[in-house]
């Protein structure tokens, strides 16, 4: 693992001198959604396609979801509420991305969400049988400054390929959360909500 480390920070630092200024990107600023919340602390889902996301996204809400057309795009993002810890959030589940350095339009609505809304807490949703393939988004995440808990998914496809993934050594190579999840049947839900209800109470 150190040598994938190494690997994908080396394509990380190559990839910066391509860096959109933040708020920035192909024709002009984007302004915040005009349905987003201001007085709601704000949690927003990222991550590839296909990595659960929406299922995700869910079983945190359960609730009424209002999908509408980004400002100046056809790009669709999709909010609703939850609580945790008592608390109660605006979720935001953005469009798929597959990294921060936007090229699709998708990409670029998901980063100005990420950059202009400013969120509380991102939830990174990963492919467990994938994972160094998606960590280069990771470091771009971490790089940012933003407040990642990484979210493994699909660990019942990668345990039966024969992955065995050190979550916890993950974490401390990392320095931010990791947990493991099958969103499709709630395992380690528990647990992502017990790391949202801590940032909520830090």
């Amino acid at each position: 693992m150190p040598g994938r480390f190494s690997r994908i920070r080396n394509r990380l630092r190559r990839g910066r001198e391509h860096r959109i200024p933040p708020g920035h990107h192909h024709g002009g600023t984007q302004a915040p959604l005009t349905d987003s919340d201001p007085g709601l602390k704000k949690l927003a889902l990222v991550g590839n396609p296909n990595t659960g996301k929406s299922v995700t996204f869910n079983n945190l809400t359960g609730s009424y979801a209002t999908v509408s057309n980004y400002p100046g795009t056809t790009v669709e993002v999709t909010r609703s509420r939850g609580a945790f810890d008592g608390v109660p959030f605006e979720v935001v589940d953005t469009p798929g991305m597959y990294s921060l350095y936007s090229i699709t339009e998708e990409e670029r609505v998901a980063r100005s969400i990420l950059l202009n809304e400013k969120p509380d807490i991102v939830l990174q949703l990963v492919d467990a049988k994938n994972l160094e393939r998606m960590l280069l988004m990771t470091f771009q995440l971490i790089e940012a400054g933003l407040p990642l808990v990484v979210v493994l998914n699909l660990m019942d496809e990668a345990e039966a390929a024969g992955i065995t993934i050190d979550l916890e050594g993950l974490s401390e190579r990392l320095g931010v959360p990791v947990v493991g999840t099958v969103a499709t049947s709630g395992r380690g839900m528990d647990e992502l909500r017990k790391e949202i209800a801590d940032y909520v109470s830090d």
